[in-house]
């Protein structure tokens, strides 16, 4: 007890709380005691009561659905981490409740723990099998047939696991905590020692995460995917074509593209194969690009693609796209195709490659050459663009998927500057944090849901689910440039925020979109983690859904295009064409 007559609660290694002025080894870390008996003690006085109360509730709150269908070992994994942050939370809560009456922790009773085992044991019962009835339901809504049944009945160990590890990292940072206070103590007073070792731990924390393991993993997976980049994957060969880098007479050489540049160069549809799909006369695609180890920056990696798109004759073609990569270079196959296809192969594609790390390790540590790679590389070619005479020109268009999106907003100020410095802008599954985006969505018109969003009576600016089934809104005029976004319901991406863990967000509070459960509801913190769970699972569910876009890109360059004389059975025969790509 200080000189107020507070009393500091620590909680010791073994699960037991003292006073900071009085040891008193008869509670536990933040709960009313340890159980009576030594040998219960030993087991059931490792966490506190109300510690375990709280990761109870949380525990059953994690089987709730998400946006895309969970296997066991996800399951278990959020599982685990639900219930750990409901463990803190309960010993927090515990801990607040004692300082009202200034009271020490009192020890609870066998009984207790009793009632607290019985309840668990049909709650968590409960829960899990509402939450596996939650998951066939999603995996139904979207086609998903794999089912592990071993991982379903392994959950439960993955979650001790997880949850176990998780609160004796949460002691030892509590440890060092006290240490570190127990030491400024020494030379200042105890208040002021007990605020400075907290803050001097949380920025030890942030140190090692950002500093160590943040830029040492980086440079790890940097290394890694450097060495991938050198190579070619199988089945690749390099261009025979003039009309694409890294073939005869191009200014960029083969081996400086990269294993994404190189499968995009020699990759694609064939003047031929346009024509034996949609029955007429097509030419053969024009595809430029720069690799990350064609130049030494991305100005000048910019202006050589552009250089080598003018040599292939891209400034003459009818139709000119400005791709942006992602993370590692890659571009999506059947956002280009579906291009070149509805342009009967008058069409130019030129891209370039600013990173060799996967989007979610490039969102972490490279998003600055993210947006300066999507700025240059529009600016490069729109420069050479305007140098042609107006009647010259051709149509150009702008296109990015994920980070690509981000990346290829960068370049642009808003709406009337995608309207006047393109001919279309077609988007897929933007990330939450774009720029443009985030202004279109927020800004959206009274009324519309931010699933799908109206943005100024959709002059411009339009969001499509499934462009198919149609853009909103239908009796409003499009004229002019036409911006398009596609983004799923079920997409993690576009609905993933830091806000998740203390905001609900409209998209869960309206009414939900085509492949999103009802039964899915806002829970704080716990929805933050579901849908962070979802990431890196969201390309592994059927097209249409989650991060996976294939087919639709037909129906949206259709809509942004607006090729004349296309029938439902041709845009078919595109559509069978790019899945089998």
């Amino acid at each position: 007890m200080d000189g107020t007559g507070s009393v500091e609660v620590k909680e010791l290694g073994d699960g037991t709380e003292v006073g900071a002025a009085e040891p008193d080894r008869r509670g536990t870390d933040g709960d009313d005691g340890a159980a009576p008996s030594s040998r219960w003690r030993r087991y059931a006085g490792r966490f506190t009561l109300p510690g375990c109360w709280g990761a109870l509730v949380f525990a059953c709150l994690s089987f709730t659905p998400s946006l895309l269908p969970r296997g066991g070992f996800l399951q278990g994994l959020v599982w685990g981490i639900t219930a750990a942050i409901g463990y803190g939370l309960g010993v927090w809560a515990a801990a607040m409740w004692r300082a009202f009456p200034d009271r020490p922790p009192r020890r609870p009773s066998r009984r207790s723990w009793l009632v607290f085992a019985g309840v668990a044991v049909v709650a968590l019962v409960i829960a899990f099998v509402l939450g596996q009835y939650w998951q066939h339901e999603i995996r139904d809504l979207m086609g998903v047939t794999h089912y592990n049944i071993a991982l379903a009945v392994a959950s439960p160990v993955i979650a001790a696991v997880t949850f176990c590890l998780l609160v004796a990292l949460g002691r030892g940072v509590r440890r060092a905590y006290h240490w570190l206070a127990k030491w400024l103590d020494r030379w200042i007073g105890a208040r002021a020692a007990a605020v400075v070792g907290w803050v001097l731990v949380a920025v030890l924390i942030w140190s090692v995460v950002s500093g160590v393991l943040l830029s040492g993993l980086s440079s790890l997976a940097n290394q890694a995917f450097s060495l991938k980049n050198e190579t070619t994957a199988e089945g690749v060969e390099q261009p025979t074509s003039g009309l694409r880098s890294g073939g005869p007479g191009s200014l960029v050489p083969w081996d400086t593209l990269g294993y994404e540049g190189q499968k995009f160069v020699a990759g694609g549809p064939s003047g031929q194969e346009i024509t034996d799909v949609v029955g007429r006369p097509a030419l053969e695609p024009i595809r430029a690009y720069g690799g990350l180890d064609s130049a030494d920056d991305s100005e000048t990696r910019a202006a050589l693609a552009v250089d080598d798109l003018a040599r292939a004759g891209g400034f003459e073609r009818e139709n000119l796209l400005v791709m942006t990569t992602t993370g590692s270079g890659w571009v999506d196959p059947a956002a280009v195709d579906s291009f070149e296809y509805l342009t009967d192969g008058d069409a130019a594609t030129v891209s370039m490659q600013y990173s060799y790390l996967p989007s979610w390790i490039s969102y972490l540590v490279d998003q600055s050459k993210a947006r300066e790679a999507g700025r240059d590389l529009f600016d490069a070619v729109y420069d050479r663009w305007l140098q042609l005479p107006p009647d010259g020109r051709p149509r150009l268009y702008v296109a990015g998927e994920s980070l690509g999106s981000f990346g290829g907003e960068t370049a642009f100020s808003g709406e009337y500057d995608l309207r006047n410095r393109t001919s279309g802008t077609l988007f897929a599954g933007p990330p939450e944090f774009n720029t443009l985006f985030g202004e279109f969505r927020d800004g959206r018109d009274e009324g519309s849901r931010e699933v799908e969003p109206v943005y100024r009576d959709g002059r411009t600016v339009r969001f499509a689910n499934d462009a198919a089934a149609g853009i909103p809104p239908a009796d409003q005029a499009w004229d002019g440039t036409r911006v398009l976004y596609l983004m799923h319901p079920s997409d993690p991406i576009v609905w993933w925020g830091p806000d998740l863990i203390f905001r609900e967000p409209d998209w869960i509070g309206e009414a939900p979109g085509q492949d999103v459960l009802e039964d899915m509801v806002w829970i704080p913190l716990v929805t933050f983690w579901q849908v962070s769970a979802d990431l890196p699972f969201s390309t592994g569910v059927p097209g249409g859904h989650g991060h996976h876009y294939t087919t639709e890109y037909v129906d949206g360059w259709n809509s942004v295009l607006r090729p004349e004389g296309l029938t439902a059975d041709y845009l078919a025969r595109v559509k069978e064409a790019v899945a089998g790509e």
